[in-house]
């Protein structure tokens, strides 16, 4: 597993392919981590690196998932959108690139209820052979949108 900072050693990304979640083998030693993100390792062309959920929207949109794992990402779709907050819901103009550029959502590491589900998103990613990384970090960016369990962020830089 090799171990890479960004963001002047703020944000320490891992490559779990598909090994289960679990606590990072090292700490942050100027600060400790208040947020997680799950993304791919390929930049969008809007600038981003893409979300595990976009991503595996991507596949279930491309048809690319067995019977089983469209059941899976259809039912873990449904309790994410039950249980987990929608910003564009509450400012529509949260994620508009010319306002916001490359903003992405990070989890809270308090939002351990929805960071527990996460698991069977990376297993579908790896299944079709989708790389990502975890990030965790406790300075993303610029937060311009919080709630309890998440924060949207234009990285810096």
């Amino acid at each position: 597993m090799k171990d890479a900072h960004k963001s002047a050693g703020r944000a320490h990304a891992r490559r779990d392919h598909p090994a289960p979640l679990r606590p990072p083998l090292e700490v942050n030693t100027v600060t400790q981590a208040r947020y997680i993100r799950f993304q791919g390792t390929t930049r969008s062309p809007h600038g981003h690196f893409p979300g595990i959920f976009a991503l595996a929207n991507g596949l279930a949109r491309d048809g690319r998932l067995s019977e089983e794992q469209y059941r899976f990402w259809r039912a873990g779709n449904d309790w994410y959108d039950t249980h987990y907050a929608n910003p564009s819901d509450t400012d529509p103009l949260v994620y508009d690139r010319q306002r916001n550029p490359c903003a992405v959502a990070w989890f809270k590491t308090t939002a351990t209820h929805l960071i527990e589900r996460v698991d069977g998103y990376l297993h579908l990613l790896a299944a079709h052979g989708v790389p990502y990384e975890r990030l965790e970090s406790a300075d993303p960016g610029r937060i311009i949108y919080e709630d309890d369990d998440q924060v949207v962020v234009v990285p810096r830089g």
